[in-house]
């Protein structure tokens, strides 16, 4: 019989060192980045006799920087699949066209590079590997995103070495790896030759435990030397200098470590060879009374899922943008990471530690694509492939064991259920019951610590809190279950335009103690940069590298943009978490403040307050708050606002108040706003309404269209219902498609009948039917229209006929205006978009922006851009000379495009919008929700568009010089 190849061996590998923790030292250490030479081809073959030899000659291969995934490189393709393999399900073979990189690359040893022990670390290669150093073999390795090291001292040279390298994109590896993300292969993480002094240190683990009711830190330090030689541990700001022991060292006094407060005390640990640098956080993680809870307290988790990801690099991501990352999370109020769905980069998490995130680390393991076998040789409940799975589950915990940020250990994702998960559990705990352990895929959750599910709705979440969810089979696994703290580790699907319903689930979280909060779905869209012919920049996603398998955008469901700018579900995601929350009464002249904050008071913040009248400052000022304790409220005076003599007569005026940081932060410079509230101090008035329309309006007498406003011509006016859909309007497994139903109701495709146009005193009515082709349904339409000052004023009425599917994607009226218009300004909410189901994050005021910056760039074109509560808006040329002013009564949605929602529908790129010759303006009473039916519920009730009578009011005057805003 024919030996299997090594690639398809279920064994985790051969020859490599057992693991260890992840540390730098003082000993002598040879960075192997940068060019190597590269050979690649798109199935397994010998290659030439030798090429691993130091002799070879390998001037004509390609060069190829590590770290870096081939596939970015001009080397094959990418791929991406969310669940199914892109190859045949017959474990634990993979296909002859198996696309392989070789890899060399010669470095001389220094000349005082130590006499002793040395080995080779590989940070990450995906997803097997095999190597020589200098023409002989040290084994090979799976398990893509765990560090690997190998023996070499022996093999090590004076002067030239060559270090070849062979790297298969699949292999039995391939079977636990099955992520929701780009297949991309090669040498991706850092790779380095290190010196292991024989008196220095081979691992260790800092047991730091904090006790909240005396203030006191509990040390102790384990540790394993190649050698029986004396260790030392020395932290200088507490005074110790100790020999470790198996009794901690007890310290009065110690600062604890917490997301909020990420206090590191510098130490060393030292042998006669070597010398550690350590930062140890002294933080307690304990399940208590059904509760998660760090240092005795309960936590809520404000999290994100992260894939490691960068539009140029895949998964080899710099340093910097790392620690942009992290950056970027603390400024947007989030202070909890689950590293879906491998551990990352160890450089990430030492970020968290000093900047302040809860992280439940997991395991480089999933395998989901065993759902379409009926999970049949699922390798988490084969007992072939325990070795592979236990071997993950210890790199992981060994490399990062030492980390404050690290509170939960996760087997995995989506592997189904399986004796190997409960062994991966059962060794963990045995490691480290310092920490919790997660898995989702389990719902009887009989190895884990925590109740953990993914995309439950409200209601569910709701359940859950009343500890009320339905029973399992086994009595004993429910009593255990029902008495865990609950997380949602996956929930808000991040998918284009949304998510919705954020608030609600935010306000379960804050009103149940048991719902700890869980991971908005994800935290950056993996889009793939790329450019058009002409050099229009997009982001690539499944299917646009000629993939057999994919799916398409799913890809691209983060709350960062590929480039990483924030969408607008980030802004929104950051108010609804804001640790401290501000809600003035001016009825009763106090402000609500309550400090959400698990640990910190309110010491490090200032606060502030601006009025505006009509969205312009006319007075603010500073705000005197005593100290709030954390997970508690305070009510206190508003201040005394001196406002100005004279108010306008017309228009509201706004009191916004403001915490900010006090002073700068590592994340974040001093006065960063941390929350924010409004409140109305003054109802809109009516201004006067006009009398005579002149010349200022013309409609067509047959069809009594609105055709121009002064000289601005006016084109295309009528109801719209229908909008570009959103990927939670395409929906998926979760729930029904809304654009589906849509489309079958013919919304994309509403006709206008003309019924009647008759003059009604000095204005004009005009009656018709709103019906989709194909269908025996519509709306009966009545515009209004009556003279209003310099303009018109429009009333619109519509009663539906027949029986029409719910709910509806929008109502409002269409028109299409002159290229020429650029600037828009409005008095409403913003400054970003806003839908029914996301928009807290969006304050009243006035604000402007060119037309063309009021587009969402989602990387899958869609409903975008939409401005709520608009109570009045300006549209003008660039100087300002020519334009539109739009009131509403009370408010109306507004967006502005250079395309109709026909090309928005039309596109699958944001290359594919191109600017037309017009303006197209849509002035709405409504829109229906946004929900995260992409992946989980879909709109909750409240928000959504029902069939039924409407009527809505707007007034519409040419740009005149006044300074007025039209009249409601």
């Amino acid at each position: 019989m024919t030996a299997l190849p090594y690639f398809v061996d279920p064994a985790p590998g051969t020859g490599y060192l057992p693991p260890r923790a992840a540390f730098g030292s003082d000993a002598p250490r040879l960075d192997l980045d940068g060019d190597w030479r590269f050979r690649w081809a798109p199935r397994v073959e010998p290659g030439e006799s030798g090429w691993q030899e130091t002799g070879f000659a390998d001037e004509r291969w390609a060069r190829l920087v590590v770290p870096a995934h081939w596939q970015l490189h001009g080397h094959g393709a990418p791929a991406y699949t969310n669940v199914r393999y892109p190859f045949p399900i017959e474990p634990p073979f993979v296909p002859d066209e198996n696309p392989t990189g070789d890899y060399r690359r010669a470095f001389e040893l220094p000349p005082d590079w130590p006499a002793g022990p040395a080995v080779l670390r590989f940070e990450g290669v995906d997803s097997c590997f095999r190597l020589w150093l200098n023409g002989t073999e040290l084994g090979h390795a799976t398990g893509s995103r765990l560090p690997t090291e190998f023996a070499v001292r022996p093999l090590l040279r004076p002067g030239r070495n060559v270090l070849a390298v062979r790297v298969h994109q699949w292999s039995a590896g391939s079977y636990l790896e099955d992520q929701d993300m780009w297949w991309l292969s090669g040498i991706f993480r850092s790779v380095s030759l290190l010196a292991r002094p024989a008196t220095g240190l081979t691992d260790y683990f800092v047991h730091a435990d904090y006790d909240h009711r005396t203030g006191t830190g509990l040390l102790r330090l384990d540790t394993t030397v190649a050698t029986d030689v004396p260790v030392r541990l020395t932290v200088p700001e507490l005074g110790l200098d100790l020999v470790p022991t198996e009794e901690p060292s007890v310290l009065p006094g110690v600062r604890p470590w917490s997301a909020e407060s990420p206090r590191l005390y510098l130490g060393e640990i030292s042998t006669p060879g070597e010398r550690v640098p350590v930062r140890i956080g002294f933080r307690t993680v304990r399940i208590a009374e059904g509760l998660l809870t760090v240092n005795g307290r309960r936590i809520l988790l404000r999290g994100v899922n992260r894939h490691e990801w960068h539009p140029d690099h895949g998964r080899a991501l710099p340093p910097e943008t790392m620690r942009a990352d992290v950056l970027l999370m603390k400024q947007h109020n989030i202070n909890a990471v689950r590293t879906s769905h491998y551990p990352p980069h160890p450089d990430f998490l030492a970020l968290c530690d000093e900047l302040g995130l809860w992280v439940i680390d997991e395991c480089d393991l999933e395998t989901h694509g065993f759902l379409f076998a009926g999970w049949q040789d699922n390798p988490a409940d084969d007992p072939a492939w325990q070795p592979a799975l236990l071997d993950r589950m210890r790199r992981m915990v060994e490399r990062d064991k030492n980390h404050a940020s690290v509170i939960g250990w996760s087997l995995g994702n989506e592997c189904g259920v399986g004796g190997n998960l409960a062994a991966m559990a059962d060794w963990t705990r045995r490691r480290d019951p310092s920490r919790f352990i997660h898995y989702e895929g389990d719902q009887d959750s009989g190895h884990v610590d925590v109740y953990s599910r993914m995309y439950a709705d409200h209601a569910e979440v709701e359940q859950i809190g009343w500890r009320a969810e339905p029973v399992t089979t086994d009595p004993a696994l429910d009593e255990h279950r029902r008495g865990l703290p609950f997380l949602l580790c996956e929930y808000a699907h991040a998918m284009g335009t949304g998510p919705g319903g954020l608030t609600e689930y935010q306000r379960l979280f804050e009103r149940f103690p048991r719902c700890q909060g869980g991971f908005v779905w994800e935290w950056i869209d993996h889009g793939i940069r790329l450019r058009t012919a002409a050099g229009v920049e997009y982001f690539g996603y499944g299917g646009d590298f000629g993939e057999t398998v994919h799916d398409g955008n799913f890809v691209a469901d983060g709350l960062l943009f590929p480039d990483r700018r924030p969408s607008p579900g980030l802004i929104e995601y950051r108010k609804v978490i804001e640790p401290v929350t501000l809600t003035p009464d001016p009825a009763t002249g106090t402000l609500l403040i309550r400090n959400g904050y698990d640990f910190l008071d309110t010491t490090h913040l200032a606060f502030d307050w601006t009025v505006q009248v009509e969205g312009r400052p006319v007075a603010e000022g500073k705000l005197d708050v005593p100290t709030i304790p954390a997970d508690s409220q305070a009510t206190v005076p508003l201040p005394n606002m001196p406002l100005p003599d004279r108010l306008p007569t017309t228009g509201e005026t706004w009191l916004t108040v403001h915490a900010r940081l006090a002073e700068a932060q590592p994340w974040a410079p001093a006065g960063h706003e941390i929350g924010w509230g409004q409140a109305r101090l003054v109802r809109a008035v009516p201004g006067p309404v006009g009398d005579a329309t002149g010349d200022w309006a013309r409609f067509d007498p047959a069809t009594g269209r609105l055709v121009a406003l002064g000289e601005l011509p006016v084109a295309d006016f009528g109801v719209d219902l229908w909008r570009a859909p959103t990927d939670n309007d395409l929906g998926s497994w979760a729930e029904q498609s809304l654009a589906r139903s849509w489309r079958d109701t013919g919304l994309d495709r509403l006709v206008e009948r003309i019924i009647d146009v008759r003059s009604a005193g000095a204005g004009l009515a005009v009656r018709s039917r709103l019906a989709p082709a194909g269908s025996p349904w519509g709306f009966q339409v009545g515009y209004q229209w009556t003279p209003d000052g310099a303009g018109v004023r429009l009333r619109v009425e519509l009663v539906p006929v027949g029986h029409w599917p719910e709910p509806l994607p929008r109502i409002g009226v269409r028109l299409t205006l002159p290229a020429e218009l650029h600037e828009v300004c409005w008095f409403g909410a913003g400054p970003g978009e806003a839908y029914r189901d996301m928009r807290a994050a969006a304050r009243i005021g006035r604000f402007s922006s060119t037309i063309d910056d009021l587009q969402t760039p989602y990387v899958f074109p869609q409903e975008n851009g939409n401005r709520m509560d608009v109570r009045w808006a300006e549209l003008s040329t660039a100087d300002g000379s020519t334009g539109l002013r739009i009131g509403g009564r009370p408010v109306f949605d507004l967006s502005v495009r250079r395309w109709t929602t026909a090309d928005l529908d039309r596109a699958r790129h944001t290359a594919d919008l191109r600017p037309r010759d017009h303006v197209y303006l849509h002035l709405d009473l409504a829109h229906q929700g946004l929900g995260t039916a992409s992946c989980g519920p879909g709109v909750l009730p409240q928000h959504r568009l029902p069939v039924a009578p409407a009527e809505f009011t707007l007034a519409l005057q040419p740009l005149i010089s006044s300074g007025v805003p039209p009249s409601p």
